[in-house]
């Protein structure tokens, strides 16, 4: 198996500056471990609080580039790396994994739920409705949906009144940020194919930037013995990285970068060499 580097660098639902700075941080930094150069989707645009319909009308093209470049690497049996600003990409990303591998669990890790409407939202934010999107709670026209009982969230712990309700009446496993939540995620996955999406504001605020910050998130090291885990039991067929507020100071910008590539090595392994253990 190879793998397919893909950095998204269109604006979607960008609200920070820093997002872009991410991924432009992360890029050469993958490239550089996994020997591959990163293809670029679109180019950056100026970051602003737009509304969900311009956001998603304005970010369309570059949505279904990103959906199909997923595709045809897990068609052509490589595994997509996939770096964005935010997470509106998974709209169209999940739903081509599931097409390309429809015996795949998808592992979204991330502080909060993205999983309100344009109903339910308070903000109107696309990308607090990224999950919910894909998952066909609500239809954003851009790359159809997944089953969301194949869906395990793991190390939410910010969500609004109504997303919390929508997700309790939803069939995805919800598993908190606490002492069991490796075992719980193990047990979820059930040693299934994974396709793994990260919002790097499942880390701790205490311990890594975040646009968003949602105290008593999981510890860098304790993230690392979580993907390392589901490296070693599961398939891991892809995965992709979001939301890396990339600080302006360069030192601490490099250092931040230095601590995700650190946390996310069990994943760059798991791609680099095939990725499946079984037990």
């Amino acid at each position: 198996m190879s793998v397919a580097l893909i950095a998204h660098r269109c604006r979607t639902s960008d609200r920070s500056p820093a997002h872009s700075r991410g991924v432009e941080a992360l890029a050469p930094l993958f490239g550089k471990r996994l020997g591959r150069e990163p293809r670029e989707i679109g180019t950056p645009a100026a970051p602003r609080v737009g509304d969900w319909r311009e956001d998603l009308a304005d970010s369309r093209g570059c949505l279904l580039e990103a959906g199909g470049q997923v595709e045809d690497a897990l068609g052509g049996g490589n595994a997509p790396v996939l770096l964005a600003g935010e997470c509106t990409v998974g709209l169209t990303t999940l739903p081509a994994v599931l097409r390309a591998r429809p015996d795949a669990r998808v592992l979204w890790l991330d502080a909060h739920g993205d999983y309100n409407t344009p109903e339910t939202s308070p903000s109107g934010y696309l990308g607090g409705m990224a999950l919910a999107g894909a998952c066909g709670v609500w239809d954003a026209g851009v790359g159809g949906s997944i089953d969301p009982g194949r869906v395990v969230l793991v190390g939410v712990r910010d969500l609004d009144d109504r997303e919390r309700e929508l997700l309790e009446e939803s069939p995805v496993t919800v598993i908190g940020a606490s002492l069991e939540t490796l075992v719980y995620t193990q047990n979820a996955l059930d040693r299934s194919p994974v396709y793994i999406h990260v919002d790097l504001d499942v880390i701790d605020p205490e311990s890594f930037p975040a646009q968003f910050p949602a105290p008593g998130g999981i510890a860098p090291d304790k993230l690392y013995d979580l993907l390392e885990a589901v490296s070693l039991e599961c398939e891991v067929i892809g995965f992709e990285v979001t939301a890396f507020e990339a600080p302006e100071d360069e030192l601490e910008r490099q250092d931040a970068a230095s601590t995700a590539l650190r946390v996310l090595e069990p994943l760059l392994d798991a791609v680099g060499r095939g990725a499946h253990v079984s037990g």
